[in-house]
């Protein structure tokens, strides 16, 4: 392997350190942050990241608040619940875990959080924001890659970006930021022809399909930075990208392992997220 490893694991190390610090800051401001996580069904994958979120909060120092429904709760008791958050002071961010029951309109679930207490950054108005150049919130998966790249002093102006996968909680996200940052981006998606011809055009390549190994090392232009925000689990039980990681480490100048990448960044940036929701409140 000749690729360097970018650690997601140390970095957001070092970031919650960071955030705590600024918590204890603002406590003796009078301001305690407080993240409210809403969890709808028993769904496992969903538990754990509710945990972890959770766990990490109250490391930094933040107040942390899990409200759990059944899965067969109703579309409106989950929205009277998310009201009750927008109006309460000792809340600072709101997210509801997704996915959701199919019964629920997640659109209208988001869209219901009040914008300055969605620390997941997927309000249209956090969206829109985001779109013009003056974000409220970044989308904490989009973020944290953008502080690995600059972990990493990535020259991004003038750099060609390319994105595989144009959701909206990462791939549309992701080419607003790095066109922020001056890099010329390609957003690519399903229906891209010759993936790889836009791939090995790659300064910066973003893999976010959740298809394990869609890329190869031969898609990969040497000495590139291979940023892979995917997490699949194989019959096997072994969890991969969505980027071929042995083939690509010959190729890569630096890579993201999987797991101990882009994820533990994630849930950083929420907790950034939650310290600058709180720290508006200040100044309102």
């Amino acid at each position: 392997m000749n690729s360097r490893i970018i650690d997601g694991k140390a970095l957001s190390a070092q970031v919650r350190a960071d955030v705590a610090k600024q918590v204890q800051a603002l406590k003796q401001r009078g301001v305690t942050p407080g993240l409210a996580v809403v969890l709808v069904g028993d769904d496992p994958a969903s538990q754990v990241y509710v945990r972890n979120k959770a766990a990490a909060c109250e490391a930094a120092g933040m107040l942390s608040r899990v409200i759990p429904l059944g899965s067969d709760t109703p579309e409106g008791e989950l929205l009277a619940v998310i009201d009750t958050l927008n109006q309460d002071p000792a809340i600072h961010g709101i997210l509801v875990q997704l996915p959701l029951p199919g019964h629920i309109d997640t659109g209208l679930v988001i869209e219901t959080i009040s914008a300055a207490k969605d620390v997941d950054g997927f309000h249209v108005s956090n969206a829109g924001l985001l779109m013009t150049g003056r974000p409220l919130f970044r989308p904490c998966t989009p973020y944290g890659v953008m502080k690995m790249l600059e972990s990493e002093n990535v020259p991004l102006r003038g750099a060609e970006a390319v994105i595989v996968g144009a959701s909206n909680i990462v791939g549309k996200p992701m080419a607003m930021l790095l066109l922020a940052a001056g890099a010329t981006v390609t957003l690519c998606n399903s229906k891209t022809q010759d993936l790889g011809a836009q791939t090995r055009r790659a300064d910066v390549l973003v893999v976010a399909t959740g298809k394990p190994g869609i890329v190869r090392g031969d898609m990969i232009k040497p000495g590139a930075i291979v940023i892979d925000v995917g997490i699949n689990r194989l019959p096997s039980g072994k969890l991969v990208g969505d980027v071929d990681f042995d083939s690509a480490a010959q190729v890569a100048a630096a890579i993201t392992p999987v797991p101990g990448g882009v994820g533990p960044m994630t849930i950083a940036m929420l907790l950034v997220n939650t310290l600058e929701a709180a720290e508006r409140t200040l100044n309102s």
